[in-house]
């Protein structure tokens, strides 16, 4: 690596964009140009190798258990949960550099590694914080936009619309009015995802202040890590809080590419939409029901149990209450997974952390009484492929001790933590040339011909 490449440095050749980097430097360097020859390889030697068959079902079952698209940063695994970059999650916690000693990762540290594939050192680590701050440049307008949103939208439409807001910022659709060379279009894509990530917990934390606060945002510290500045900006100071928002950032970050969140951003971005309008198309998904909405439910789901049994459960009054829920149609929400077949480590590590601080809260112990009744009556059931805690069992539980009851709001917590990954994988999707998403599709009169027929 040069010398001096730990300094932020002023871009040359590039006169609208803002900064070079170590990493940029790393990337450009280093790693893309042995992706890029693998690539070749792949296509080249292995284009037409089959990547499984795809049953009708699966056409009309939301695509589940289809492999049908490149994505770098994260992989799924149905026993060992995520892999980012390779690493589960136990292995994060331990590796990354941290805050703390003995501490959760750094999110920083984590966009490292989600970008350049390796671990950071701590200089590392500490240069892109620091480049990080050092992007920090939040428009006048675009927060005097957002603090006249009406105060009946809800939190993900004014995260949306405040990330849209942002697009004008965009290297990416300048340098493309231009006529830049599409091989140099993830350089304006890198500028542009470091800018937004930068900015990003700004625009967060304006929503949360003006829904459920006073209005009055807290400046923007360039002396706290990027979690700690958010929980700064929200009005939650206490380091343990940091913690807590450093944990929340790094397990949330990416969860591969076929989810709705992630696959929207790709997709938007496919057609060369910059980060931004991509992004936020990504955070629209995240807003349904059945995608981001999942840790909040849960949180309310408790809060029902405990007012319905009162302070004294025990696992024979909340297994007969669970009963209830299932007999009645409905759902006991934070449990099973699409993919996931034992307990998702994102759960486990939250109530590992839990343990460490709050292991009396009541809610907590709630929790921890759930993951031994739950899966026994879902197993009982017969009809669960899946019984065990997912990520969201546990996140509101822990959020709610520190005092962030507004669980509306949670869904932009994940949406923040959502753009390291997302992000960092469209850097890849241009630096690697990948075309527009365009599959096919197939209607009644074409399986009535080819399958009906058959």
């Amino acid at each position: 690596m040069r010398k001096g490449a730990f300094k932020t440095i002023r871009a040359l050749q590039a006169p609208s964009m803002s900064f070079s980097s170590i990493l940029k430097t790393h990337l450009k360097e280093d790693i893309l140009p042995k992706k890029l020859e693998e690539l070749k390889k792949f296509k080249s030697e292995y284009g037409n190798h089959k990547l499984g068959d795809v049953t009708l079902g699966q056409a009309i079952g939301g695509m589940r258990g289809i492999n049908g698209l490149l994505y770098l940063t994260s992989k799924l695994d149905a026993q060992e949960g995520i892999r980012l970059r390779g690493y589960d999650i136990n292995s994060l916690r331990e590796k990354l550099p941290k805050a703390v000693e003995g501490g959760e990762p750094l999110p920083e540290a984590l966009l490292w590694l989600l970008i350049a594939s390796d671990i950071p050192t701590e200089d590392q680590c500490k240069h892109l914080q620091e480049e990080l701050q050092d992007r920090y440049n939040f428009p006048e307008h675009v927060e005097k936009l957002i603090n006249g949103f009406s105060k009946d939208l809800h939190p993900m439409t004014q995260f949306s619309m405040g990330v849209l807001a942002l697009q004008e910022q965009s290297n990416f659709a300048k340098a493309y009015a231009r006529g830049v060379h599409k091989s140099e279009y993830w350089e304006y894509i890198f500028e542009d995802a470091l800018d937004l990530i930068a900015n990003i917990p700004r625009v967060a934390a304006l929503i949360y202040r003006n829904l459920y606060k006073d209005g009055k945002t807290p400046d923007f510290n360039k002396n706290l890590d990027w979690a700690a500045n958010y929980s700064h900006m929200l009005g939650h100071d206490e380091p343990q809080f940091y913690e807590l928002m450093r944990l929340y950032q790094v397990i949330h970050s990416d969860h591969e590419g076929g989810n709705v969140s992630a696959h929207a951003v790709h997709l938007v971005g496919s057609a060369l939409s910059d980060p931004y309008l991509s992004f936020s198309a990504g955070l629209n998904g995240l807003a349904g029901p059945l995608h981001g909405l999942a840790n909040q439910e849960v949180l309310k789901f408790f809060i029902d149990l405990r007012e319905k049994l009162g302070d004294n459960i025990n696992e024979e009054n909340l297994e007969e209450a669970l009963w209830d829920i299932l007999k009645s149609g409905r759902v006991i929400p934070g449990y099973g997974h699409a993919v996931l077949r034992k307990t998702d480590p994102r759960y486990t590590a939250q109530a590992q952390f839990a343990e460490k601080w709050c292991k009396d809260d009541p809610n907590v112990q709630l929790v921890k009484l759930a993951y031994k009744v739950v899966p026994k009556v879902l197993n009982a059931t017969g009809k669960v492929a899946n019984p065990w805690p997912n990520v969201d069992a546990h996140s509101g539980v822990l959020l709610t001790h520190y005092g962030m009851t507004e669980y509306e709001y949670y869904t932009v917590l994940f949406g923040v933590s959502r753009s390291l990954g997302t992000l960092a994988n469209m850097v890849y999707s241009r630096a690697l040339g990948l075309p527009i998403e365009r599959p096919g599709s197939i209607d009644f009169d074409w399986i009535r011909k080819n399958v009906v027929k058959q």
